[in-house]
């Protein structure tokens, strides 16, 4: 390509954070010394790499703390890519900062979980102790942000703060007081950030687990605080790799036979059979094997950033062999030689995990050539998104991979037939996945036996908000909300129970009166509501229902990728018609507001390329339905 650069250099250090990922350029070396290329200069060796465009560019956010004009001319030439493509990706993302900071910045949650465990107190605190949000702090070393969901909303209020550097550091406060952010703030600033702790605090974040008392013995959180199931031995004695050698003895076909035995629907929130997704890859097998079929590939979606979820960081960073065994059954499946994590930006110590038992599982033979002697090959590979809640859509998310832009495509044709580069693809979530072992070591109809007939096993929800003992829950499919609400606590403090939140921002509100609703896909439908990513937010009647709502909108309005006009254009006068209300200024009356509220929800749901727009008014649309908020 013929590369029209600006005169913008990279600086020494910046080239050294791309060659760290790409490797050093031969052409800038010349009798056995580096020398300074003209960057303009194509690397071919990097030539078609397009697909490391997201390393490469958090390799320069976590080194220098931005990305620099200069640096972005480095990274075209290094990849052969139009400098405008990849200034547009790295302005794409929200943990990528184009404009100079300081190299520590806390990112400081007070999105709607945070807020009922008092983030509004907390960055109040802060304003006054480092300095209003987005002005540098700590002598100008720092900087902090409010930010959107962090991930952490069982230890809320949470906080995550960054230090850029040859040897940066991430580390996550949860949860957090004014003067614990500003101590830590205090030690990045003073090169003391200390690493992120290598235990998961099981007595927070897993319940059931730290109890070890559930009625019903626990499916996919039983490893979770049994030994350092972080270690390939740890995982072995508690049963891990048992589902992988029996897929061996079943053979491809007896293996997805059990899968669908079993009817495991996906647990991300669209609930799609997952023996169903591995079949179209399978079927496509001959060909594959005769040598005239396409690459097939399978991805876990990692990137869940739907507000109030955490279940899918649990699992990485408690039992991350567990993801990548189930990765695993699904290239033998499937006939995939590689598969890919896109793993969410802001979770540190579960990328860690999962590289760790990446490296492990290669080392011992259960990843690489000729896994466990069977003939198998099949490769994993981490990429951590940057914080863009569109790329928790597949095709979204296989854009971003590919190092272009994360918005959605259109669909058909979809993933299983033209997916990450244009090839056959399976995209599971990580609950998804590691239920797979299980379901193969012990067959598929025995777990078919756990919950109801359309919805099979056990499922994890993630409680949170005004609840007794935030964290993490696995119930039999089947069983009530009233129950699992139970199961946590009920409800914290003195409060009253006001509404609850089913699966999240793009979920439903359900109120009391609906506590007796059965967790199942057609049980939470018959009352329009959702699982959805497993989200149960409890408010009690000291919230603002109104303020939650007016936080949802913002959230979807920051969040819309821009690419189609009924989303751009619709979360946009959604949110200003929702802050018209709250603030009692309709324009008209407040039944005319509403009113266009819900015509705007309906284009949405009609005209949206992907499942943001669609959903973008559900949480909205059904809290007007259940209480009288703007009458």
């Amino acid at each position: 390509m013929d590369l029209h650069l600006t005169d913008a250099k990279a600086t020494t250090e910046e080239r050294a954070a791309v060659d760290s990922d790409l490797g050093v350029p031969e052409s800038s070396w010349r009798g056995g010394q580096r020398q300074e290329s003209d960057t303009r200069v194509a690397f071919n060796a990097a030539a078609g790499g397009r697909h490391r465009l997201l390393p490469v560019l958090h390799a320069i956010q976590t080194r220098i703390g931005w990305i620099s004009p200069g640096a972005l001319n480095y990274v075209a030439s290094r990849l052969d890519v139009a400098p405008a493509e990849v200034h547009g990706v790295a302005s794409f993302y929200g943990m990528f900062s184009l404009q100079p900071r300081p190299q520590v910045v806390a990112h400081v949650c007070d999105d709607i979980a945070c807020v009922t465990r008092g983030s509004d107190k907390l960055c109040a605190e802060l304003d006054g102790e480092l300095g209003p949000a987005a002005y540098p702090c700590s002598g100008g070393r720092a900087i902090w942000f409010r930010s959107l969901c962090l991930g952490l909303c069982e230890r809320a209020p949470a906080a995550l703060v960054i230090s850029a550097g040859e040897q940066s550091r991430e580390r996550v406060l949860a949860p957090a007081s004014a003067e614990a952010v500003q101590s830590l703030v205090d030690d990045a600033v003073h090169d003391r950030l200390p690493a992120e702790p290598d235990v998961l605090n099981v007595q927070t974040s897993v319940p059931q687990a730290a109890e070890k008392s559930a009625a019903a013995p626990l499916r996919l959180l039983h490893r979770i605080g049994q030994g350092d199931a972080s270690t390939l031995k740890a995982y072995q004695e508690l049963g891990g790799y048992g589902g992988l050698r029996k897929a061996l003895e079943l053979g491809p076909e007896g293996t997805l036979r059990e899968l669908s035995a079993s009817k495991l629907l996906g647990r991300g929130g669209a609930a799609f059979a997952t023996a169903k997704k591995w079949e179209a890859l399978f079927l496509q097998r001959p060909a594959l094997q005769q040598g005239c079929g396409r690459a097939h590939y399978i991805v876990c979606n990692a990137d869940e950033s739907e507000p109030g979820t955490f279940k899918d960081r649990i699992l990485m960073e408690g039992d991350p062999f567990a993801v990548v065994e189930g990765m695993t059954i699904g290239g033998f499946v499937t006939g995939a030689r590689q598969g890919y994590i896109y793993l969410r930006g802001e979770y540190p110590l579960a990328a860690e995990r999962v590289q760790l038992a990446i490296q492990s599982a290669n080392e011992h033979g259960f990843l690489g050539d000729n896994i466990l002697g069977s003939g198998l090959h099949f490769n994993v590979e981490i990429r951590r998104g940057a914080g863009a809640y569109i790329c928790g859509e597949e095709t979204a998310l296989f854009n971003s991979i590919e190092g272009y832009r994360g918005e959605p495509r259109n669909k058909p044709p979809f993933p299983t037939q033209s997916g990450l580069f244009r090839q056959p693809t399976a995209v599971n979530n990580v609950e998804t996945l590691v239920n797979v072992p299980g379901i193969i070591l012990e067959g598929g109809a025995a777990y078919a036996r756990l919950g109801t007939e359309n919805s099979a096993g056990t499922r994890l929800f993630c409680l949170c908000g005004h609840v007794t003992r935030p964290g993490v829950y696995e119930i039999v499919m089947g069983s009530t909300l009233r129950q699992l609400i139970d199961l946590a606590g009920g409800v914290a403090g003195g409060g009253k129970l006001q509404a609850v939140l089913l699966g999240g921002a793009a979920g439903t509100f359900v109120g009391p009166q609906e506590l007796d609703t059965p967790l199942t896909f057609a049980g939470t439908r018959a009352i329009g509501a959702t699982l959805g990513s497993g989200v149960v937010m409890l408010f009690d009647d000291t919230v603002d229902l109104r303020q939650v709502l007016l936080r949802i909108a913002n959230f979807f309005r920051y969040e819309t990728c821009g690419q189609c006009v009924p989303c751009r254009v619709g979360v946009v006068r959604q949110q200003e018609a929702l802050q018209r209300l709250v603030n009692a200024e309709p324009l008209g009356s407040a039944a005319q507001e509403v009113t266009m509220l819900r015509e705007m929800a309906q284009a949405m749901r009609d005209a949206s390329i992907c499942g943001l727009g669609q959903t973008a008014s559900s949480a909205l649309e059904s809290a007007m339905r259940r209480w009288s908020l703007f009458s």
